[in-house]
């Protein structure tokens, strides 16, 4: 378990960026279930749509790679430093199942398929109330910047 405290010291994200609130189980190099709570407060939502508010899919999608690499991060036993960071390098079979709204909670379920060279792939499912929302294979890899 993770609570936010630990997570801002692990991802260099923050607001309105910082997709994951909670870390409910992580096992060390194979899997992850973090949490995101949704609210009507999230900046997107007065665009996305005024009169229907729906969160987009690539913040689903973006919600699951912090939270895969909160399990890089500790599956290489690695911290974050201003010289180190994790970038998106591609996302398969991504699906959207049905629409996330205020009030829902992301239960995202993330698993390490494998690590080759510096890239990570990974499988995630994320879930409001035990129903899909979305679901992809994510490749993600971390990068010293100069």
């Amino acid at each position: 378990m993770m609570d936010i405290h630990q997570i801002l010291k692990k991802l260099p994200h923050r607001y309105p960026f910082l997709m994951v609130d909670r870390v409910l189980e992580i096992e060390s190099g194979k899997r992850i279930q973090a949490l995101k709570n949704v609210t009507i407060n999230e900046p997107f939502f007065t665009g996305h749509f005024p009169h229907r508010p729906v969160m987009p899919g690539v913040l689903m999608l973006e919600a699951m790679a912090q939270a895969a690499a909160l399990l890089a991060f500790d599956a290489a036993g690695v911290e974050m430093d201003d010289k180190t960071v994790y970038y998106f390098a591609g996302i398969d079979a991504a699906r959207f199942k049905r629409p996330v709204e205020p009030g829902d909670q992301l239960v995202m379920d993330v698993s390490l398929e494998r690590s080759r060279a510096g890239i990570y792939k990974f499988k995630g499912v994320t879930r409001v109330a035990g129903e899909i929302a979305c679901e992809a294979e994510l490749m993600c890899t971390m990068r010293t910047i100069a």
